[in-house]
């Protein structure tokens, strides 16, 4: 059987606008020969020319394996939504302050506790400039830094995986933590269990697959500098911060609020998320997001014994509080709203 490459990849979700735009294949493409960049309104990934498999007969297909959009995950895609199977289900906060948090603060609990702990190194996740509230792939290997730049950055399309090359390859990590929106949790699920010989190595470095409850993700410079800055007149320093709970929440340093139906952002979502049907990030080891907790708490959704551990570790140590009650069903009835785009 002929190997799967670029060229697939390419037919089958970069062509067709399946691409969830992780940057998973960015980061195991042995010859960085994968890059994303402007087409038209949306940025999308390109291939350079050259291709190990393609050009000198050397076996990969790296990037194939890595996609969580291919014909071959199509079933597991198809079947990744509601609540997804779990140990259980928690409201829980930050057992110290954190000012940007998103929810809770629980996520950023539970890296401090690992962080504190050894059993990781690093952090790849979302950060963005306090003054142009521009999105990029970063990593963190400070508890400090992890503090100060707390909240959710879901609500922006970046090619997150894409990171993992330089913690993997450049900076030799050996114990990543990832924190991303529900397709960079399957891509990197998919990269930690495979097999494949290029797609190893970063295998064995993740150790915590965090994923955050998603409806969709926006291009940045549509919605920041199209919609809110030049018509709406909202600059960018001057945003406190952005949530999605069923419509688009802007606060702003002043303290006041502006809210936005989703259905006026169509045109900035990426078209990607239209075929995604997982709001909870079901191939995570730990799920979270502010739905089904009350006010200035995080619902987490534990899946996985390993996931478990680092939960249990953060309670021990008093980073992370668990108390108050979850409200099952409104995830339950939010994930399948987001399951129906997979029938439309």
């Amino acid at each position: 059987m002929k190997r799967k490459t670029f060229r697939e990849l390419r037919d089958e979700v970069w062509d067709t606008g399946l691409c969830s735009g992780c940057g998973a294949c960015v980061a195991v493409c042995p010859a960085d020969a994968i890059i994303f960049r402007k087409n038209g309104e949306f940025s999308s990934p390109a291939h350079t020319g050259y291709c190990k498999d393609e050009t000198d007969g050397v076996p990969c297909g790296a990037c194939y394996a890595a996609c969580p959009r291919t014909r071959d995950q199509d079933a597991h895609r198809m079947a990744s939504t509601g609540p997804g199977s779990h140990l259980r289900m928690i409201s829980a906060r930050s057992g110290f302050e954190v000012q940007k948090r998103q929810s809770g603060g629980a996520v950023t609990a539970i890296l401090t506790t690992a962080l504190n702990e050894g059993t990781i190194d690093c952090i790849v996740t979302i950060a963005a400039d306090p003054w142009t509230q521009k999105p990029a792939a970063t990593i963190i290997t400070d508890k400090e830094v992890l503090i100060s730049k707390a909240g959710s950055r879901y609500a922006w399309w970046v090619p997150l995986l894409s990171a993992l090359k330089n913690a993997v390859i450049t900076q030799k990590k050996e114990k990543i933590a990832i924190i991303g929106v529900p397709c960079a949790a399957s891509a990197a699920r998919i990269i930690q269990s495979s097999n494949h010989v290029f797609l190893k190595p970063y295998g064995r470095a993740i150790r915590l697959i965090i994923g955050l409850f998603c409806t969709e993700t926006f291009d940045y410079e549509k919605l920041i500098e199209g919609k809110l800055q030049r018509e709406i007149g909202i600059e960018p320093w001057d945003i406190e911060r952005l949530d999605v709970r069923g419509k688009l929440i802007v606060n702003r340093q002043d303290g006041t609020q502006s809210e936005f139906p989703l259905s006026e952002l169509e045109d900035y979502v990426r078209p990607g998320c239209h075929v995604c049907g997982d709001l909870t990030a079901v191939d995570a080891d730990i799920s979270a997001g502010s739905i089904g907790s009350g006010e200035g708490y995080t619902t987490l959704i534990v899946r996985t014994p390993t996931g478990d551990g680092y939960v249990n570790h953060a309670v021990d140590r008093g980073d992370l509080i668990v108390e108050g009650e979850t409200n099952p069903k409104i995830i339950e009835r939010l994930a399948g709203d987001k399951a129906k785009r997979l029938r439309r």
